[in-house]
């Protein structure tokens, strides 16, 4: 009876998983396109049956933690990235939480970045980039960008570098790629730590090498909006063994022990440490050298990730045939748009397709974005625009490097629309027809 057992369950689990085929053919067919009623969005998941399969197996070994998916794309992630080391967190945000934190390790010696620190940071950025900045009791430096790349401000970088600067913490926005020429140039002069924000960036390179291997640290997101999806879920990458057993620190609750979960005395010393005030021999898997959290992701999460990793070079190659695809459509409306470009040197990997309102033009970004919705084309701003200006961010210590127009401008009049994978010609066709009917009308009305 007990040699059946295993079998008859294999048998179960080919069954179920061939249903599983079937099901998603029947559950998420694909519907016809209908300018201006099916809706046109900025980003979403893109998965088949294999992300299905991969989610269904892992609940069935009931392997609820980390396990062997999570270390299978940790371990193929890594490679993607360009870096040694990849580490599975809860979400994007996590990531950059633990990415900073790590840098608030005792084991840093004079590197340690302590209380009052600045760190260099980007004014038009997602909240999430700043945040840990403020949890870790230091102090944001706010610099402008430039308009087209939204990158960093060169001048306003090397300007902010001052004597109680200590990191460089920015983002890669929408799939762009800052100057990592001059910053980790910069980095290097003053000792600087580098966090790359890669979460909208998987995929770019920087002279042909991956963006998020330049940097002490880089991070990743697996939100659905992002380049591949775990539906929550990001990373943090480094190219070294001590920084990785510092994150890994943080995101285990503190611990001191690197064991994998359900694992004991992978160090061969359980019970040979003596560390803080804690008597000799005493349990290394409960002692605790950092003040961490819990930010672990899931075996499930990690399925599904192991699915979407073998699609990425696709989904890379088609959001860059889209951003073309709209680059080239709407090249005729330059005098009323400001349109994007790749900042010189990078080969972007797309998450949307940025455009500024020209403050001369007839129209406003309001009166634009609400003719898109009306038929039914997402739009998004850049983010928080300039994050200075959020109610939240009122009252906290920071500091601000001279004045800040293309924030602004931003803040007023820039938007972005979607360029993701699900997105085809079609749709892409419809998007520029809507443009131009608006420019043309509102153009029309202008010159009477």
């Amino acid at each position: 009876m007990t040699s059946e057992q295993p079998s008859q369950a294999d048998a179960l689990r080919e069954q179920i998983l061939e249903l599983v085929g079937k099901y998603h053919a029947e559950a998420f067919p694909e519907r016809p396109f209908v300018g201006g009623i099916s809706k046109v969005p900025v980003s979403g998941r893109v998965f088949d049956d294999h992300e299905l399969r991969l989610l269904v197996e892992s609940g069935l070994d009931f392997w609820l933690t980390s396990g062997p998916f999570a270390e299978e794309f940790e371990s193929k992630f890594a490679k993607v990235m360009g870096v040694r080391h990849a580490m599975l967190a809860n979400s994007g945000s996590s990531a950059n939480l633990l990415a900073l934190s790590a840098l608030t390790s005792p084991r840093h010696k004079e590197r340690r970045l302590l209380d009052g620190d600045e760190v260099i940071t980007l004014a038009t950025s997602f909240p999430t980039t700043v945040n840990p900045i403020l949890q870790n009791r230091l102090v944001p430096v706010f610099i402008d960008v430039q308009l087209g790349t939204y990158q960093a401000d060169i001048e306003q970088l090397q300007e902010a570098i001052g004597p109680k600067t200590r990191a460089i913490f920015m983002a890669h926005t929408l799939g762009n790629v800052f100057d990592l020429d001059v910053v980790m140039k910069l980095a290097k002069e003053h000792g600087l730590w580098v966090i790359e924000d890669a979460c909208d960036a998987v995929g770019a390179t920087w002279h042909g090498k991956p963006v998020g291997s330049f940097g002490d640290l880089a991070t990743t997101s697996f939100y659905p909006a992002h380049h591949i999806t775990m539906g929550e879920g990001g990373a943090v990458l480094t190219k070294t063994k001590p920084m990785r057993k510092i994150v890994e620190s943080f995101r285990d609750w503190g611990r001191d022990c690197w064991c994998a979960p359900g694992a004991s005395n992978t160090c061969g010393r359980r019970y040979g440490w003596q560390l803080g005030d804690l008597p000799c021999g005493y349990d290394h898997k409960f002692t605790y050298s950092h003040i961490g959290y819990n930010m672990k992701a899931t075996e499930m999460q990690a399925a599904v990730g192991v699915a979407q990793l073998t699609k990425l070079d696709g989904f890379v190659a088609a959001r860059r045939k889209n951003w073309a695809h709209l680059r080239e459509g709407l090249a005729d409306l330059e005098d009323f748009l400001l349109l994007p470009h790749a900042t010189p040197g990078s080969e972007p990997s797309w998450f949307g397709f940025p455009i500024t309102v020209r403050p001369e033009a007839p129209f406003s970004r309001l009166e634009l974005v609400e003719h898109l919705e009306s038929r039914r084309i997402d739009s998004r701003p850049l983010f928080a625009g300039d994050l200075t200006r959020h109610p939240a961010y009122g009252d906290i210590p920071h500091r601000v490097v001279g004045p800040m127009p293309n924030a602004e401008l931003i803040t007023n009049a820039t938007f972005w629309i979607g360029v993701y994978p699900d997105l085809g010609n079609q749709q892409l066709d419809f998007v520029l027809e809507t443009f131009h009917d608006f420019v043309s009308q509102k153009h029309l009305n202008e010159t009477g």
